[in-house]
C-alpha cells in the first residue's frame, strides 16, 4: 500500500514538472519567436520603423488582452505613476480645458503656483514658453506645463481682449486627497475623500479628530467616497480602523504567487467605536473606496447610502523594468471580511466578440454581516439604502457641453467683485433671467427623446404612403411640441440653476466651496442625514 501511494505521489510530481517544463518551453519559443519578428521587421520593412514606438504597440497589444488595470510605462510616463500612487506631480497646479481651438485655465487650485501667479479661470493660453498653443491638444499644453519642481515655464495668456506673459516656476503640486470636511445641519460631521493617495488615513484621521474636537455635540458622521476610484490599499485598511477596533480582518489578497496573499488587520487604536456612521458611494466608487464601505459594510460598523458601486475586487503591484520603466500588474483578487469578494467583470472569459463579461447572477454566493445580514459578491458593493437620482436633462447637458455655465460663470464674476457665502449663494430670479439673456444668442442644440419619436413617426408615415391623411396632424404636433421646448430652461430651472451655482461659486470659493454649496442640495446627503438623526432607523438598517 505504501509503495502504491509513493508511486502515485511521484507520478503526480513528474507531471507537475513536465507541465512547467512545457510551459517553460512555451515561453522561450515564443519569446524568440516574437525576439525574430522584431528584428526582421526593422531590418526588411520597406519604410523606417521607429523601434520604441513598435515595442510599445506590441507591448500594449499584449496587454489589453489582460485587465485594463495591467499596463506598462515607459520612462516618459513617470508623471503619470506618480500622480496615480502619491496623488503629485511637477507643475503649476490647474485644470484647463479645451473648447475650440482654444485652452483655457478651467480651475486654478487654492494656494499653489498657478494661483498664486493670479491666473484666474478663463484665461485663454496663447502659448507656453513662446510655443503657439493652436491646434495643440489638451494633453499638448498640459504635458508642456509640467515639469521638474523649482523650473519655470511662461504662459502667454488672454484676459479681457488683452494679452500677458506670465511666469510660473513649478512645484511639487500634490492634490488634497480630503477636499472637504465641515459639520452638516442636525449636528453631522462630514468629510470627503477624493483619493486614496498618500497619507489619505492620516488626513482622514485628523478630519475626524478635530470634528469631534470643534463639535462636542457631533452625534452622527458621513464618509463620502462618491467619485473616488482608489489607490492605496494600506490607506484604506487605516481609514477603516478609525472606526474599527484593532486586530479586526478589513481585506485578505489571494493571487498566483504565494507571497502575495496577505491578510490585512487594523492595526491602531481606533478613534471612535460607537457614533453612528454613514458612508456615500456611486457608480464611480471603486477599488479602495469599496474596500472600506464594504468591510464597514460587512462589519455592520456603518449603513452605505447611494448606487451601486463599481466592482474592481483586483490588487495591483507597481514592478520595476529595465531603463526606468515600470509595469502595474494584476497580481490578486481581494476579500472582504465576509469572504466575498466584489470584481464584477470577468477578465478571464470574453464573449464572441472578445469582450470580458460579467459575473452572472448564477454564480452570485449570498454571505453573511456580523450581525447576520445577507450580502453578495460578485457585483460591487450594494448599499442599505439605495438613493434615486434624477437624470440629467438633455439640456442641461448640451449647456455644459457648449461651456455655457463656464462662460457665463465668468461674465458674471467679471461683474460682481463678491457673492454671498458659498453655503448661502442662490441663484436669484434677477440671475436667472440674465443668464437667459445671455443664453438668447447662444446654440445649444439638443435633440429630445420625443422630438426623435416625432421625426420617426413622420419617416415611417412616409414609407407607408399614410402621409397624406396624417400630414395635417403630424405638422400640429410637432408645432405644438416646439413651442413647448421653448420653456425647457424654465422647465429645468431647478437642475440649470445649482449647475449654474456651482460653475459661479468655483470662481469665488475654489473647489472646497463648490463643494459646500453642493451639499445643501445633495439627495444622498440628505437621506444621510434623516439616518443618523434617527438611532431607532439606524439600529434597525444594521441588525434587519
Amino acid at each position: 500500500m505504501k509503495q502504491k501511494i509513493l508511486l502515485l505521489v511521484l507520478a503526480t510530481l513528474t507531471l507537475g514538472l513536465k507541465a512547467q517544463d512545457d510551459k517553460g518551453f512555451e515561453i522561450s519559443k515564443n519569446l524568440e519567436i516574437f525576439a525574430n519578428v522584431y528584428k526582421n521587421l526593422h531590418l526588411n520593412y520597406v519604410d523606417d520603423v521607429d523601434p520604441g514606438k513598435t515595442m510599445k504597440v506590441a507591448i500594449d497589444a499584449m496587454l489589453a488582452s489582460m485587465d485594463p488595470y495591467t499596463n506598462y510605462y515607459a520612462e516618459s510616463d513617470m508623471e503619470d505613476v506618480k500622480m496615480q500612487v502619491l496623488g503629485q506631480y511637477g507643475g503649476i497646479g490647474s485644470l484647463i480645458h479645451q473648447e475650440g481651438d482654444s485652452i483655457y485655465i478651467a480651475e486654478p487650485y487654492k494656494g499653489l503656483p498657478a494661483d498664486n501667479a493670479g491666473l484666474k479661470i478663463g484665461d485663454r493660453i496663447v502659448a507656453v514658453n513662446g510655443e503657439s498653443t493652436k491646434g495643440k491638444s489638451n494633453g499638448d499644453v498640459s504635458s508642456a506645463m509640467r515639469g521638474q519642481a523649482g523650473t519655470p515655464v511662461t504662459l502667454r495668456i488672454e484676459r479681457n481682449g488683452k494679452e500677458m506673459d506670465v511666469t510660473i516656476t513649478r512645484a511639487e503640486i500634490r492634490l488634497p486627497n480630503v477636499s472637504y470636511s465641515g459639520m452638516l445641519d442636525n449636528n453631522i460631521g462630514y468629510v470627503r475623500l477624493d483619493e486614496f493617495t498618500q497619507d489619505a488615513a492620516k488626513n482622514v484621521r485628523d478630519a475626524f479628530r478635530q470634528l469631534k474636537r470643534d463639535n462636542p455635540g457631533m452625534k452622527g458622521f458621513i464618509l463620502d467616497l462618491r467619485g473616488n476610484g482608489g489607490g492605496l490599499m494600506g490607506e484604506a485598511v487605516d481609514i477603516v480602523n478609525i472606526w474599527v477596533k484593532s486586530g479586526e480582518l478589513v481585506v485578505e489578497t489571494k493571487g498566483k504567487v504565494a507571497s502575495k496573499n496577505l491578510k490585512s488587520r487594523t492595526r491602531m487604536t481606533p478613534e471612535d467605536l460607537n457614533m453612528p456612521m454613514a458612508v456615500l458611494i456611486n457608480g464611480n466608487s471603486a477599488s479602495a473606496s469599496e474596500i472600506v464601505s464594504g468591510s464597514l459594510q460587512d462589519l455592520d460598523r456603518a449603513v452605505i447610502i447611494g448606487d451601486r458601486s463599481y466592482g474592481k475586487g483586483l490588487v495591483q503591484n507597481i514592478l520595476p523594468m529595465p531603463y526606468n520603466s515600470q509595469m502595474k500588474v494584476t497580481v490578486s483578487k481581494y476579500f472582504i471580511p465576509s469572504g466575498r469578494c466584489i470584481q464584477a467583470i470577468d477578465y478571464k472569459h470574453r464573449d464572441a466578440d472578445g469582450r470580458a463579461t460579467k459575473v452572472p447572477d448564477s454564480l452570485k454566493t449570498a454571505f453573511k454581516t456580523r450581525n447576520g445580514r445577507t450580502v453578495y459578491d460578485g457585483f460591487g458593493i450594494e448599499p442599505d439604502i439605495e438613493v434615486e437620482h434624477e437624470t440629467s436633462s438633455l439640456l442641461a447637458v448640451a449647456l455644459y457641453n457648449r461651456f455655457h455655465f463656464f462662460n457665463y460663470a465668468m461674465k458674471f464674476s467679471r461683474e460682481h467683485a463678491t457673492i454671498a457665502p458659498a453655503g448661502q449663494f442662490e441663484i436669484s430670479d434677477e440671475i436667472w433671467q440674465d443668464f437667459v439673456n445671455y443664453l438668447s444668442d447662444k446654440t445649444y442644440e439638443y435633440k429630445t427623446y420625443t422630438e426623435n419619436i416625432i421625426s420617426d413617426l413622420r419617416k415611417v408615415a412616409e414609407e407607408e404612403n399614410y402621409m397624406d391623411n396624417l400630414k395635417q396632424q403630424i405638422d400640429q404636433l410637432e408645432k405644438t411640441y416646439k413651442e413647448a421646448k421653448k420653456e425647457d430652461l424654465n422647465r429645468n430651472r431647478t437642475e440649470i440653476a445649482e449647475l449654474l451655482k456651482d460653475a459661479i461659486v468655483l470662481h469665488y470659493y475654489y473647489r472646497e466651496g463648490c463643494i459646500e454649496s453642493a451639499l445643501r442640495t445633495d439627495p444622498d446627503v440628505k437621506k444621510a442625514k434623516e439616518i443618523l438623526s434617527d438611532p431607532a432607523e439606524y439600529k434597525r438598517i444594521l441588525n434587519k
